[in-house]
């Protein structure tokens, strides 16, 4: 079935709640196309939540091709892959198997947060980072990998927690991982703080971040966040989504030479 883009984030999240073991994902010009190789039981759950379902025959030895929908990603020195791919031997190479909290490396606010933390590392050296929202842990893993020390990831749900433990451990990275609300709990400070979540919550968890920099995606291009107490520094968009970086408004202005 499709969506428009505008609603893929809440569809996405009904179709992990239908079909934890997997589905598809086809990105089209403004809509996300989900698929799932499922019976006349998930055929009916999908017609409870949207209303419709389209419903096609598959061939033989469907159990192993949504395999060929995960993908290798390459982000500068990073190789995000499940485990039945090979990295090339120069990269930093990240394992994530495809599993119900979101997150593989293949959306592109997930590259978007991914590139700008590969480009804050040499100019910030090792800083801290949080991971509010951590779904499978990808960027909390990657920034860990990267160098920056240490690592904080949180998530209100507990498939994520576990998730991003799984995760960080099969790579051995150090994260430390919390089961948080991030709305209500107190949140620790950290130089970067990274959020890949819907814009409406960035947009009310910016001022409880006690952090210089902030790095947020989640949202499409048209759709920029207002954050309280930042100032925009970059953005960078791919496919109609957006990710920015901002800094505090109490943080000294960086020098002519820094690229932050």
């Amino acid at each position: 079935m499709e969506v428009p883009a505008a609603e893929a984030e809440v569809a996405r999240a009904v179709f992990i709640d239908l079909f934890p073991a997997g589905f598809e994902e086809h990105e089209r010009v403004d809509r996300l196309e989900l698929a799932a190789y499922t019976d006349a039981a998930g055929v009916a759950g999908v017609r409870a939540a949207f209303g419709r379902a389209v419903e096609s025959d598959v061939e033989s030895g469907w159990e192993e091709r949504w395999r060929d929908f995960h993908r290798p990603v390459r982000v500068g020195p990073l190789w995000i892959g499940p485990a039945w791919e090979t990295p090339p031997e120069e990269a930093i190479a990240l394992v994530i198997e495809p599993a119900r909290a979101f997150g593989t490396g293949a959306h592109p606010t997930t590259r978007l947060c991914l590139e700008l933390l590969v480009e804050l590392r040499p100019e910030l050296g090792a800083p801290s980072v949080l991971d509010v929202g951590c779904g499978s842990g990808i960027l909390a893993v990657a920034a860990a990998l990267l160098g920056y020390r240490p690592v904080l990831a949180i998530d209100v749900d507990g498939v994520a927690v576990e998730e991003t433990r799984r995760n960080a451990e099969a790579n051995d990275a150090s994260v430390e991982v919390w089961l948080a609300d991030a709305a209500v709990a107190e949140l620790p400070a950290a130089d970067v703080a990274v959020a890949n979540i819907a814009r409406e919550t960035i947009e009310a968890l910016a001022s409880r971040l006690r952090c210089r920099l902030l790095v947020a995606s989640g949202y499409l291009e048209t759709e920029p966040p207002s954050l309280a107490g930042f100032r925009p520094l970059r953005r960078r968009v791919a496919g109609g989504w957006a990710a920015d970086l901002s800094m505090r408004d109490d943080v000294s202005a960086p020098s002519r030479d820094s690229r932050v």
